[in-house]
């Protein structure tokens, strides 16, 4: 783990530049908000995921998040198909702003092609370096 500013970039994770994170696990992704995407949107009080079974697309949004300060869409890291959401968080959405690499995760997405869909995201050395640029 690493602190940049006052955001952490854990190891081990690839990052979409649309602040989510991803944990290769076997043959399934799970998929977070990053603590920076957190931070930014503050008090999250509510969370609309999607539903087992749904398709998500990298880059396109798949659900929200609305904090005291904004309404936000959740942007897929990779392409699949959604095989577990995170129910803890629909019924606890500060979950996000304890821990959100953690008890956090939104959904697990059984990947349709992940290897193309990792070239289109950042590995941690170049998340640091990305994360680095954003606190500017």
């Amino acid at each position: 783990m690493v602190k940049v500013d006052q955001y952490e970039v854990p190891e081990g994770l690839y990052y979409s530049k649309d602040f989510e994170w991803i944990k290769i696990e076997g043959d399934k992704v799970r998929m977070g908000i990053t603590d920076y995407a957190q931070k930014s949107l503050r008090e999250i009080v509510y969370a609309e995921l999607p539903t087992v079974g749904s398709e998500v697309k990298q880059g396109e949004p798949y659900g929200s998040l609305e904090s005291v300060k904004a309404v936000s869409d959740l942007v897929s890291a990779i392409s699949g198909t959604i095989e577990a959401v995170n129910d803890e968080v629909s019924s606890k959405p500060e979950t996000l702003n304890e821990d959100p690499y953690g008890k956090g995760w939104l959904v697990v997405v059984k990947p349709s092609n992940l290897q193309a869909d990792l070239a289109n995201l950042m590995d941690f050395g170049k998340a640091v370096e990305w994360h680095k640029a954003q606190s500017k």
